[in-house]
């Protein structure tokens, strides 16, 4: 009997602008703390962290303002708050780090993705974030249209 490959990170929910609205430094991952209905709700894959980002509430990191709806086979009374701040999973080194890092001007935490690993556990990767000026937008998005066109014009002579 072959052994089974551990299957790749399910994606939950990722947030696609990110790498175009910051500059993004490091990553790391954070366990989260979440409800039953909640593990259920991002499953189904219906989650929003596009307007997400994590700080710091009583000397813990939290996630704020992240959107996982409410699950439609529990009842009124199992219900979970949509956009309720949840507490992230990390060591108190890499708490301390990122303590650090927010302290400095213009960093910020932002949620990159929320997983389920190759246990079921769910999972956040977070990044040290500085937000980019228009003129970086731009210029990323000039980067973006020529390494498309040069990868058709390869494409394209053979």
């Amino acid at each position: 009997m072959a052994a089974r490959e551990p299957e790749p990170r399910r994606i939950a929910a990722q947030n696609r602008r990110a790498r175009f609205d910051y500059f993004i430094e490091d990553t790391m991952e954070a366990g989260l703390i979440l409800t039953g209905t909640e593990v259920k709700s991002l499953r189904g894959g219906r989650a929003s962290i596009n307007e997400a980002y994590a700080g710091l509430k009583n000397g813990e990191l939290y996630l704020f303002n992240a959107y996982i709806p409410e699950y439609g086979q529990a009842g009124r009374w199992l219900q979970h708050e949509t956009k309720r701040p949840r507490k992230l999973l990390v060591h108190r080194r890499e708490l301390s780090k990122l303590m650090g890092a927010i302290k400095q001007k213009g960093i910020t935490l932002i949620p990159m993705s929320v997983y389920f690993n190759d246990r079921g556990i769910a999972k956040v990767e977070v990044g040290l974030a500085a937000g980019k000026k228009k003129h970086d937008k731009r210029e990323s998005e000039k980067e973006r249209t020529w390494q498309r066109d040069k990868a058709r014009l390869m494409r394209d002579r053979g």
